[in-house]
């Protein structure tokens, strides 16, 4: 681990199963594939590896079961350089599993067995890892893990005076009321429209209405990820900043909203505005589309570097 803020992520792990094929088949449909490969996945073990690929001092929260795929994923964590010391391992459930199905065009549809993910609670995995909160600058969470714990973590960071990024994902039936109340919220499209009701995406004042009513729901600040659009942010106070997207060739869209708030921490965590902080974003998530998979995809910081340098505006 670096020097740099440590940055504490606390969430999923999963193997991902993925599947590639020419279309999403329709209910009932069996489709022919072109290829199949496992790889190390779930949102909060791919956000800490682009925490820790893209120059962030990380350490993670969540947990496994004791089994090989169990195996398998901590030793590729601590092979990134992550903390996994307070990640817990359980008999009680196999470790989660995810199905990603990827079409022609890179788009995907994901399916979770949480597994031992959903033996992550308050009192096993939060209350007695309180010093990485006291350690951390910024902590990350999802919602892969069970809603009891992801906001057992959101108080014990906020007591600590963490910034909080949330991924709203995948939102729930029924948002929790004070679940949204982090510093920065980073819902993709399909989640906004899942949150307010209202489809994102499709001109830039609806996309900042969207955000407003999510800040009213308690976020200090909301940055949209918006694929092909690039991103927004939006302040508390009004204010937005509209971020381009970076130009590349998509081959698998899997981790790029991963990638993006991996990055998003990273920037946060080094003293960078918001502003910046999407701009890096930006570029993360984009080189995570050129790669076929999950953690495989998400790029180094000299890669992000680069493709900034190169499309500089």
């Amino acid at each position: 681990m670096s020097e740099s803020p440590l940055i504490l992520v606390v969430g999923s792990i999963n193997m991902d199963m993925v599947l590639r094929g020419p279309y999403m088949p329709a209910p009932g449909e069996t489709v022919l594939g072109s290829g199949f490969k496992t790889s190390p996945g779930g949102k909060g073990a791919n956000q800490a590896v682009a925490v820790a690929r893209l120059g962030g001092s990380c350490a993670m929260i969540g947990c496994v079961g004791q089994d090989a795929f169990g195996d398998q994923l901590l030793a590729g964590l601590n092979a990134e350089g992550i903390d996994c010391q307070a990640v817990c391992r359980t008999a009680d459930a196999p470790t989660g599993v995810a199905m990603i199905v990827v079409d022609a065009k890179g788009e995907n549809a994901i399916v979770v067995a949480s597994g031992a993910n959903y033996r992550a609670s308050p009192d096993d995995s939060i209350v007695p890892n309180e010093e990485l909160f006291e350690e951390a600058s910024v902590v990350v969470l999802q919602l892969e893990l069970p809603l009891p714990t992801v906001r057992a973590a959101a108080q014990l960071a906020r007591r600590h005076r963490c910034k909080v990024i949330l991924d709203p994902a995948p939102v729930p039936n029924v948002m929790s009321p004070g679940l949204c109340e982090v510093d920065i919220l980073t819902p993709n499209m399909v989640e906004c429209e899942a949150m307010t009701g209202k489809k994102a995406g499709v001109e830039e004042r609806v996309d900042k209405g969207i955000a407003l009513d999510l800040i009213d729901m308690g976020a200090g600040a909301v940055v949209l990820k918006l694929g092909p659009r690039g991103s927004l942010v939006v302040m508390a106070d009004g204010h937005f900043y509209t971020l381009p997207p970076y130009k590349v060739q998509v081959q698998d869209t899997t981790a790029a909203g991963d990638a993006f708030t991996g990055a998003l921490a990273v920037a946060v965590a080094s003293g960078q505005d918001l502003r910046k902080a999407a701009r890096f974003g930006n570029a993360a998530g984009a080189l995570a589309c050129t790669k076929i998979g999950a953690q495989s995809a998400i790029p180094t910081a000299d890669e992000v570097k680069i493709l900034m340098e190169d499309q500089a505006t």
